[in-house]
C-alpha cells in the first residue's frame, strides 16, 4: 500500500501525505505487541484501566483468532465446510461484533486514558499536525526502507520535500553493519585502529539525505525518524561531502577532525517515530518545583565484584545466547549474570554530573551494591530533572526469561543473580510503572542502541517506557563506549544546557560532541591520542524531544 500511494504521490499531494503516515505507522508497529502487554500489566495500579486493558486485549485476541481461521478456510469447498461444521457466515457474524464491541471499548479507552491508548495503539501523525508542531529552524527527516527502496520526507514549518531512493534495506545494512564494525576496536590500541569507510559515510548521506537539502536550507536541528538498519546508526557520522584520510593503513586520529561530519552542519536528534515526536512536544512543561538530578551507577554483578576504577571501554563482555539456549529453560544453558563485566568510571561520571547538576551525592546518587531494582522502584523521582543510569542495557532473550529490554542492576542481598537473573534486571515492565517528570534520562550504557537490529528494538522499547513514565527525552549510547571520553561528553552535555544562554538538548550535545572532538586522552599529565575519531564522540545519541 505504501509503495502504492508512493507511486503517485508527484501528482496527488494527499496520496503523499497519507504515505507519510503509513510509513510512520509500519516504522512503530514492531514493539507494539511488547509494549502493549508490558502497559496493560503496568496499569493494574488503576483497577479501572487494568479492567479494560484486559478486555481489550482479550476482545483482540479472540479477534485475531477468527481472522486466522478465516484465513485457513480460504479455497475450501461448501461440501468439506460442511464435513468440517465450518459456517464462514458465522464466523464472519462474530469476527463483526467483535470488532464492534472492540472498537467501542478503546474509544472508550482513549477518552479516559490516552496516554495508555498512545503507547499501545498510536496513530501516525500527519504532515499538517508535525509542521505545526515544528519551530524556527527544526526539520524533520522521516527515512522509511522496504527492501529494495528508501521513502524519504523532510518536513518543516514552511513545507515538505519527497523522494525515493534505490537504497532500500538490502543495500543500507551491509554498509551499516561495516561502519557500526568498525567502531568495535576491542582491545586495539588506538594506533592500530582500522580507516573508517568515509565513502560508506558519505553513500548513505548522498542518496538519503542530499536530494532533501534545499529544503533543509534554513534548518539547524535535524530529527530523524528512521527504520530498519538506519536507526542503528547515529546521523551524526554522515558525511556531507567526499574526504579522503590518507593512504595510511593505520589513519592518526587526528585527521578526522576536518571530516565533514553532518553534526558540524545540524544538531541530530532521534526519534522512535513521528508520533512520538509530536506526542512529546505536545507534552506540558515539566514543573518548576523539581530538584536537579538522580543518579544510579556502578552497580555491582557479582559478591567478589570490586569497585570499578580502571579506564577502559565499556562493553558487556559476553556471548549473546545460543539458538538452543534461547529455546532451553535450563539456566544452565545461559550465561551467568556475574559475567556482565564492571563498568569502569561510571561512579565517577555520576558523581561528576551531580556536581555539575548543583545536586547532593549523598541524597541524590546510589552507587555499587545499593543500585538494586528494589532502590530503583522505591525512589521518588516523580520531582526530578535529569534521572542517569550508567550501567549496561540489556536486550531480549539475553537471559531466561528476559522477553524485554532491561537495565543490568545489582542484584538484591542474599541473591544469587546467575540463578535469579530477573531479580537483578530492571525491565520494561518496570520502567513503565515508575512516575517522572524528567527532562532528560541518561543510559550511559553499551548496547542501548545495539548494531544487530535488536538494539533499536531495545532502545525504542525502552524509550517509549520512559517516555510513557514522563521523560520528555533520553540520551543513549550506540556502541560500547571508552569511559573517559564518555564521562567527559555526558558531563559536557550538562555543563552547556545549564549555561547562561540555555541551548536546547541537541544544541548541548552538538556542542559537546565538538568539545570532544577536539580533546585528548591523557595519563599522567601527557596527551596520549586524539579524540578526532567518532568512537569517541558519535556514539550519543538525543532520543526524543530536542528542545528546553
Amino acid at each position: 500500500y505504501l509503495q502504492a500511494l508512493v507511486s503517485i504521490s508527484a501528482d496527488d499531494a494527499s496520496a503523499m501525505a497519507d504515505s507519510f503516515m503509513v510509513a510512520d505507522l509500519l516504522r512503530g508497529s514492531s514493539t507494539q505487541q511488547a509494549m502493549a502487554a508490558s502497559a496493560a500489566r503496568a496499569s493494574a495500579g488503576d483497577p479501572q484501566l487494568a479492567a479494560a486493558a484486559r478486555k481489550e486485549q482479550d476482545l483482540r485476541s479472540e479477534l485475531v483468532g477468527l481472522y486466522r481461521q478465516l484465513q485457513q478456510i480460504v479455497g475450501l469447498s461448501a461440501n468439506d465446510l460442511k464435513q468440517r461444521g465450518i459456517d464462514p457466515a458465522q464466523m464472519r457474524l462474530r469476527a463483526d461484533a467483535l470488532s464492534r464491541e472492540h472498537g467501542q471499548l478503546f474509544t472508550d479507552i482513549e477518552k479516559r486514558f490516552p496516554k495508555y491508548a498512545n503507547l499501545v495503539n498510536p496513530q501516525p501523525a500527519s504532515l499538517e499536525q508535525l509542521r505545526t508542531s515544528l519551530r524556527p529552524g527544526e526539520a524533520v527527516l522521516s527515512v522509511f526502507s522496504t527492501t529494495n527502496a528508501s521513502y524519504v520526507w523532510a518536513v518543516t514549518a514552511n513545507g515538505v520535500s519527497f523522494h525515493s531512493s534505490p537504497m532500500g534495506e538490502l543495500k543500507i545494512a551491509p554498509l551499516v553493519k561495516s561502519l557500526r564494525a568498525a567502531m568495535d576496536v576491542g582491545g586495539l590500541a588506538p594506533a592500530r585502529w582500522p580507516a573508517l569507510d568515509l565513502q560508506a559515510t558519505h553513500q548513505l548521506y548522498q542518496l538519503l539525505i542530499a536530494p532533501a537539502q534545499p529544503a533543509l536550507a534554513q534548518a539547524d536541528t535535524l530529527i530523524v525518524a528512521a527504520s530498519g538498519s538506519l536507526a542503528g546508526l547515529p546521523p551524526a557520522m554522515l558525511t556531507t561531502a567526499p574526504h579522503a584520510l590518507g593512504t595510511d593503513k593505520a589513519v592518526p586520529l587526528d585527521r578526522y577532525a576536518d571530516v565533514p561530519w553532518l553534526d558540524k552542519r545540524y544538531a541530530t536528534v532521534q526519534v522512535p517515530s513521528v508520533n512520538a515526536f509530536v506526542s512529546l512536544r505536545n507534552a506540558p512543561a515539566g514543573s518548576a518545583q523539581r530538584s536537579a538530578f538522580a543518579g544510579f551507577g556502578d552497580p555491582v554483578f557479582t559478591s567478589a565484584a570490586p569497585a570499578s576504577t580502571t579506564r577502559g571501554m565499556r562493553s558487556d563482555a559476553m556471548e549473546r545466547p545460543s539458538e538452543a539456549s534461547l529455546r532451553s529453560t535450563q539456566v544452565s544453558n545461559w550465561v551467568p549474570y556475574s559475567r556482565l563485566s564492571p563498568l569502569p568510571e561510571t561512579r565517577d561520571e555520576i558523581l561528576a554530573l551531580a556536581k555539575t547538576l548543583g545536586a547532593d551525592p549523598a541524597r541524590d546518587v546510589v552507587l555499587g551494591a545499593q543500585v538494586t531494582k528494589q532502590r530503583v522502584k522505591q525512589s521518588d523521582l516523580s520531582k526530578t530533572r535529569v534521572i542517569a543510569f550508567a550501567t549496561h542495557g540489556l536486550l531480549p532473550g539475553d537471559f531466561p526469561g528476559l522477553n524485554q529490554p532491561a537495565l543490568a542492576l545489582s542484584p538484591p542481598a542474599g541473591k544469587n543473580a546467575d540463578e535469579q537473573p530477573l531479580e537483578a534486571l530492571l525491565t520494561l515492565e518496570d520502567v513503565l510503572q515508575l512516575k517522572l517528570d524528567a527532562d532528560w534520562v541518561v543510559l550511559s550504557a553499551c548496547n542501548t542502541a545495539a548494531a544487530d537490529g535488536q538494539g533499536s528494538e531495545a532502545v525504542s522499547g525502552l524509550g517509549r517506557g520512559f517516555f510513557y513514565a514522563g521523560s520528555r527525552a533520553m540520551l543513549v549510547t550506540h556502541w560500547a563506549v571508552d569511559s573517559e571520553s564518555a564521562k567527559d561528553l555526558v558531563t559536557q552535555t550538562f555543563s552547556q544546557y545549564t549555561a547562561a544562554d540555555q541551548p536546547t538538548r541537541a544544541k548541548s550535545l552538538q556542542a559537546a560532541m565538538q568539545t570532544i572532538r577536539n580533546g585528548f586522552a591523557t595519563e599522567g599529565g601527557k596527551t596520549q591520542y586524539s579524540w578526532a575519531h567518532p568512537m569517541f564522540w558519535a556514539p550519543y545519541a538525543l532520543v526524543g524531544e530536542p528542545g528546553r
